[in-house]
């Protein structure tokens, strides 16, 4: 039987991570291309405690149905740490809280746009975006990270060449796939831009609080005056992305209609894991937990450009990140990685080619992206040892 798809899912394809995960099924195949936490970052024996008592005395909340919008002394504890860490929230922001921080995007979008509206995004930028924007019909616009991030004068040419544009996506802080930050000075101007020309900005910001080095630049919800920015983040990469709890802070009225589009898609968000959560922000030292996922990952991403030195910056060159997960890198002189990436898979070291982040998926890979924190120290030292090895072959 052939089978006639929807508008909307037609343009769909697997994402290419998802797909690289089937195969890792090869215990000696090396793993780089995973956006994963580190297991060894799960607090596990507090998450057990939290469940029992959860399970113990409030069984009948934790297991029963939820208000959409999610457990309200979780939101509430929401909005005061973003308000005390990144300095977001006015008198007309709440917060909802999601099923992971992927929904939040989703939704967004769902809620601002209509079909045939065009989303302006960094490019290359994440894949479950770019594919949450394609399902719901609407035109992916890339503006090319140039340097540590876009620049906004390309930024504005863009913008106003392209006709319906509704919304900017921006994950400021190591962003995926590149790792990098953008500066204060490009957040501004990218918010002067939005008021200028009537943009939504959606702001994705799952791993500011994995900064290992270096000073916080302002978040861009937190220069915002008019509600304009809709700020996502989750629990997924301080306390586990199994979990799927994430939320959206916004302005009440993009929360309503967020919420009456939540109820269509899962009801509310799983209530355990949001008391969970609550538990871990008022009865833990969650600062302190933060911080050694912190060193753990300064640990691992130093050890992974240390061996990435040792190939020679006459033929890699790759981001120097401060903090999240990932690290981009490319082969000088190489337009294409597509090749390269698999020469790679060929010698059991999987990284993700960089057109799987492309606004535009026809145009040609230009970098691989390189998780470092969830493979071991050893498959760290083994991995790039073979992405030397495989370089050389490559270049003949």
């Amino acid at each position: 039987m052939k089978f006639s798809f929807s508008d909307n899912t037609e343009p769909l394809k697997p994402s290419a991570i998802r797909e690289i995960f089937k195969s890792l099924t090869d215990p000696s195949v090396i793993s780089f291309a995973a956006g994963n936490p580190s297991p060894q970052s799960f607090p596990v024996e507090q998450f057990r405690t939290f469940t029992d008592e959860i399970l113990s005395d409030n069984a009948s909340v934790a297991l029963q149905y939820g208000i959409t919008e999610g457990y309200t002394p979780l939101r509430n504890e929401v909005l005061k740490r973003n308000k005390c860490i990144f300095g977001i929230g006015g008198e007309y922001d709440t917060a909802i809280i999601t099923t992971g921080g992927q929904q939040g995007i989703d939704l967004t979008a769902k809620v601002l746009c209509n079909r045939g509206d065009a989303v302006i995004c960094e490019d290359p930028t994440f894949i479950g975006a770019l594919n949450a924007f394609r399902a719901h019909g609407l035109r992916t616009v890339g503006v090319p990270i140039k340097g540590g991030s876009i620049d906004p004068f390309e930024l504005e040419k863009t913008v106003a060449e392209t006709k319906n544009a509704k919304l900017l996506y921006l994950i400021p802080t190591f962003q995926n796939p590149t790792g990098k930050t953008m500066p204060y000075e490009v957040r501004k101007e990218c918010l002067r831009i939005a008021e200028k020309y009537d943009l939504m900005i959606l702001e994705d910001n799952p791993y500011g609080e994995l900064r290992f080095s270096g000073a916080d630049v302002p978040t861009i919800k937190s220069m915002d005056t008019e509600g304009r920015v809709v700020y996502c983040s989750s629990f997924s990469k301080i306390l586990s992305s199994g979990m799927r709890v994430g939320y959206v802070i916004c302005h009440g009225d993009i929360a309503t209609k967020i919420a009456v589009c939540k109820q269509v898609n899962d009801v509310h968000t799983n209530l355990l894991f949001q008391m969970v959560c609550h538990k871990f922000m008022t009865e833990f030292d969650l600062d302190g937990h933060v911080e050694r996922i912190r060193e753990l990952y300064r640990k691992k991403a130093s050890l992974m450009m240390s061996c990435l030195d040792t190939i020679g910056e006459e033929r890699i060159e790759y981001t120097k990140t401060d903090g999240g997960l990932f690290i981009w890198a490319s082969l000088y002189g190489c337009k294409d990685h597509d090749g390269f990436v698999k020469a790679l898979a060929e010698n059991k070291l999987v990284v993700v080619p960089g057109k799987t982040f492309n606004c535009d998926t026809n145009r040609p890979s230009t970098g691989f992206r390189l998780n470092y924190s969830t493979p071991t120290d050893e498959q760290i030292i083994k991995g790039v040892e073979i992405m030397k090895n495989t370089i050389t072959d490559y270049r003949g």
